[in-house]
């Protein structure tokens, strides 16, 4: 949600600073003597001008951490932006950094624990969507993690946060695999990231953060009644089950969905979504009925939702009946397997390291085993690992060889990158690898890449759309030892004389050459990329007549991509299009 954020300029020095901050923060400006009376009325308030004059204005005013709005202080000059009040918990720690952003200032913080690279505990349910399950002795707990005393973390469920604190452990924390490991005598705080009611030893400081990972299913009885009860019943049974009622989203069939419970589950910010009989019905379910076939066409709503809305995850909590209503929980795989063993299809780019996605760098430095295609990816990619990973080329192994390489380390709960050329999903050889994944039931994602067809672009300074000359880049391979459909044949597509991209195809570029002069003139710009972004790459330039040659002459392989069309090294007629067509994004103001 947008924060409401007041702006105080306190002196006339400060008004260029306040004007900045006030289009860049969606502000409002104030003045100061109506702090008081508006200091509900805001999330956030920034003043322009002395600290001093700041904390006197606030200090009639604070109250609490966990209901003060977050104050910063900038000076006059916009050289530093101070976190004044409510650092963590209201958010002012983040806002002196956005504020020091938009003015190239200083961010000043001295909260400890962001300042020794530590995770702020009281806020750190609150970024990742997960609620803090017990806040007595929250101050105890905080005290001893900046103070580095030893903390034992143990992960019940898998997500986005959980990736953040494996990935940034700090030294005095040891992750820990189950409750018996945590000993009194070895541990003074327990940190849990859990949506089961665990239970807690009393001889350990403990945080129990629950995130939001269960989908709970539902069914409702026509027009049932009253909702707050119902929700009341349901997270009662959830937790007779061993489960806090904290869901990422309720599910249930479509025709419910003006029923009181579903506006009540709006009103409390749940997140509601639906899914049609049809749907529903092609679930397998543990005890399907014939009566609620009969009455909305699926033998099942409950389950069959809580499944369907966990992308067919665990069943947890089969079917509950209350009095008028049905529920059953149930968590994606991956939220729940992660420990036990996860891969992840990295896409490379296009050989530079430096190309490779922030999200692909942090996968490999996370790897327990990188397993790269060799004869396609440089090892320099595979240099950030951490300390112990194994790190192998796949260049000497089969499918199986891989497959089985990859299932030993998934066994022992490892993370595994799968570091692929380019983007994997783009003539990559990842079909059969997800197919022995899906066959073996082991969890999996895909990290994209850029592709070396948007390289080639960048290398030749082209774009590759150019308005009202070609909107279509054709991404795709000569016939070689792969057939091609006949539909996609090469002179089938050349007819539109897009923007060609050809793959895999140097070895046989004669043929390719030969079915490309069936639609595009002879005098067509060609490109010869070899190892794009690779330190050894090198690009030739030339027309359609002289492709094969070209690539003849100059020794390419297959690590070519071959690109055909009028978009390369065209500036013609650009800027009349533009200043014609385009005028309305260069007015005053726009």
């Amino acid at each position: 949600m947008q924060k409401k954020i007041a702006i105080i300029q306190i002196s006339k020095e400060g008004e260029a600073v306040a004007q900045v901050l006030q289009r860049q923060l969606d502000a409002a400006v104030i003045e100061r003597q109506s702090v008081g009376d508006q200091w509900a009325q805001f999330d956030a308030f920034v003043f322009i001008g002395a600290l001093g004059i700041c904390v006197r204005t606030i200090a009639p005013f604070v109250e609490d951490k966990h209901t003060d709005p977050a104050v910063v202080c900038v000076d006059s000059l916009g050289r530093n932006a101070i976190a004044v009040l409510s650092g963590h918990v209201g958010g002012a720690n983040d806002l002196a950094r956005r504020v020091a952003d938009v003015l190239g200032a200083s961010p000043v913080i001295t909260t400890q624990s962001d300042n020794a690279g530590l995770w702020p505990l009281d806020t750190l349910g609150k970024r990742f969507g997960w609620t803090l399950n017990e806040e007595r002795g929250l101050n105890g707990c905080i005290f001893a993690f900046v103070h580095r005393q030893p903390t034992a973390l143990l992960l019940k469920a898998y997500d986005e946060g959980t990736d953040y604190l494996l990935s940034t452990l700090p030294s005095h924390v040891t992750v820990v695999n189950s409750l018996d490991e945590v000993d009194e005598n070895k541990y003074k705080l327990l940190l849990v990231v859990s949506p089961f009611r665990e239970n807690l030893p009393t001889a350990v400081q403990t945080l129990q953060y629950v995130p939001a990972v269960a989908t709970i299913g539902f069914g409702l009885a026509h027009q049932a009644a009253p909702a707050e009860t119902i929700y009341q019943e349901i997270g009662q049974t959830l937790q007779a089950h061993g489960f806090h009622p904290h869901a990422r989203q309720w599910c249930t069939i479509d025709v419910k969905a003006d029923e009181p419970f579903v506006h009540l589950l709006r009103q409390r910010g749940e997140t509601v979504r639906f899914f049609t009989a049809e749907e529903l019905a092609a679930v397998e379910v543990p005890h399907p009925s014939d009566t609620v076939a009969r009455h909305v066409g699926t033998p099942s709503v409950c389950e069959a939702a809580a499944i369907l809305g966990s992308n067919h995850g665990k069943l947890l909590m089969q079917k509950e009946k209350g009095q008028n209503w049905t529920a059953a929980l149930a968590i994606a795989h991956e939220a729940l397997h992660r420990r036990q063993g996860h891969i992840e299809i990295v896409g490379a780019g296009p050989g530079d390291p430096d190309l490779v996605s922030v999200r692909g760098r942090k996968m490999l430095e996370r790897a327990d085993l990188i397993l790269y295609a060799g004869s396609l990816v440089p090892r320099a990619l595979t240099e950030c690992h951490k300390p112990g990973a194994v790190v192998r080329s796949s260049a000497d192994m089969n499918l199986e060889e891989q497959c089985q390489l990859m299932k030993e380390h998934y066994e022992q709960g490892h993370f595994i990158v799968r570091l692929h050329t380019g983007d994997p999903c783009i003539f990559g050889a990842i079909q059969e690898q997800m197919a022995f994944f899906d066959r073996e039931g082991m969890s999996y994602h895909i990290t994209p890449g850029i592709s070396s067809f948007l390289a080639a672009a960048a290398e030749l300074r082209s774009q590759f759309t150019i308005p009202e000359r070609t909107q279509t880049i054709i991404l795709t391979r000569g016939e070689g030892r792969t057939l091609m459909p006949e539909r996609e044949q090469l002179h089938l597509l050349a007819k539109s004389q897009s923007t060609m991209c050809i793959f895999l195809s140097a070895a046989i570029v004669d043929d390719v050459q030969q079915e490309l002069l069936q639609e595009y003139p002879a005098d067509t710009p060609v490109a010869a990329c070899y190892h794009l972004t690779w330190p050894d790459q090198r690009i030739y330039r030339g027309v359609l007549k002289d492709l094969a040659k070209l690539v003849h002459d100059n020794h390419l392989t297959l690590t070519t991509m071959l690109v055909v069309g009028e978009a390369i090294d065209n500036r013609q007629g650009l800027s009349e299009l533009y200043n014609k067509n385009f005028t309305h994004l260069f007015r005053k103001g726009q």
